[in-house]
């Protein structure tokens, strides 16, 4: 047997699902069983920045095999993909050379949307939240434009491969800097509004779920570097828009949020195009695509509901949350699919993008105590999201744990 083939193999699986954005376990799990499947005993590491695969051959001799990863994406679909491989490989155990070239032609059979697909789904995203966040119709359509803008600067930043941190910096400071300046020309009627809906592109949400699901399988360095990475994105955030409204301040002056509400079936519309431009931005496929975007709008009802059924923000993000979750769990057991996609669609609404805004917006205006407590319940409902993400996901993975040993 090929040992350094079959090693190598597994090893490139799972560096193909950390650079598509998979949880660490996954990766860890995925070239472990690949191994196995050929009766290997291995160990296997993973952090966000690195892969590893180690085993001792007949002969005795050790044998490593480590990737660096780059610079990480959010495709959905290659993992999808990369997951029905690794079933693949090890219902039928094929020749080494054999999955290796399956494995090849998966990579050359990915598939990504076109450009002005990609562009279609800033719009819809951008487009889909402003009203969500108090904006008028005439809002969304300039929050789509400003969700353009975020698309071309975030897709010419990443064909360098500039750093995440300062990547977020430029796009929301080439975002705002010309909201703000179309407000000042009354061409806006709440640029509050058309920011935060354009900002929700930006905030890191497959990031705060998988932080979430490392931290779950006991993964406690890589959860805790993917909440680094979630608050360096939240800081990057607000100083992009802090730096763009101080430029035209002269022009505009202080924003105004906005008190608009409109009914659910209209914000359900809304949160279902806001999903779907996430959906073609995740890279996902097929029927995942619907099932994404239903889960999304189911969430939010949740969370209008609670709203309305009279708890507070942090009781309704956490029951919505722990809908999103176990939706996303359901889903994927039923189409044998990663988890991920359905979670990190569903979860979206609930993105605390508001928050950063405001929080960074009050601290410019002077008001350090409003801004203070802005800050503290945003940091609560990123909070709320997480533990109820944490709750279903544990309760869903004890209980497929008793269901196996039940079995043996």
């Amino acid at each position: 047997m090929d040992y350094y083939l079959l090693t190598d193999m597994a090893a490139q699986i799972g560096y193909e699902l950390a650079v598509s954005g998979a949880e660490t376990f996954r990766i860890e799990e995925t070239m472990r069983r690949v191994l196995a499947a050929y009766g290997i005993c291995c160990e296997t590491f993973a952090i966000p920045n690195c892969v590893m695969v180690s085993l001792e051959a007949d002969n005795g001799k050790p044998l490593m095999v480590m990737k660096r990863v780059g610079f990480h994406g959010n495709d959905l679909d290659a993992v999808e993909r990369l997951n029905a491989l690794s079933r693949r490989i090890c219902a039928e155990t094929p020749d080494p050379a054999l999955a290796a070239q399956w494995l090849e032609e998966a990579q050359k059979s990915h598939r990504r949307y076109p450009a002005h697909v990609y562009y279609l789904g800033n719009f819809l995203a951008a487009a889909g939240f402003c009203p969500v966040f108090g904006g008028t119709l005439r809002d969304s359509l300039w929050a789509g434009l400003m969700g353009l803008i975020i698309g071309f600067v975030s897709r010419q930043l990443e064909k360098v491969e500039m750093n995440p941190f300062f990547s977020t910096i430029t796009s929301a400071f080439a975002m705002a800097v010309p909201a703000y300046l179309i407000a000042a020309f009354g061409l806006i009627d709440y640029a509050d509004a058309v920011v935060i809906g354009s900002l929700m592109i930006l905030v890191p949400g497959l990031l705060i779920t998988n932080s979430m699901r490392d931290i779950i399988y006991g993964d406690t360095n890589s959860g805790v570097n993917r909440i680094v990475q979630v608050l360096l994105s939240a800081l990057a955030i607000a100083m992009g828009t802090a730096a763009a409204w101080h430029i035209t301040a002269p022009l505009y002056g202080r924003t105004t949020a906005s008190t608009l509400s409109y009914p659910f079936w209209f914000q359900a519309i809304a949160i279902a195009v806001a999903c779907t431009g996430f959906v073609i931005l995740f890279n996902v496929r097929g029927w995942g695509r619907s099932l994404c975007a239903l889960g999304g709008v189911v969430t939010w009802m949740t969370y209008l509901l609670c709203l309305s059924l009279g708890l507070d923000v942090y009781g309704a993000n956490f029951l919505a949350a722990a809908v999103a979750a176990a939706y996303a769990e359901s889903m994927a057991r039923v189409r044998k699919y990663p988890v991920t996609s359905y979670q990190v669609i569903s979860v979206v609404p609930l993105l605390p993008g508001a928050g950063i805004y405001y929080t960074m917006s009050l601290g410019l205006t002077g008001n350090t105590q409003l801004a203070l407590q802005k800050g503290f319940e945003t940091a609560g409902v990123a909070g709320s999201i997480a533990a109820a993400i944490l709750l279903i996901s544990s309760v869903v993975r004890l209980l497929v744990t008793q269901r196996r040993n039940r079995t043996k």
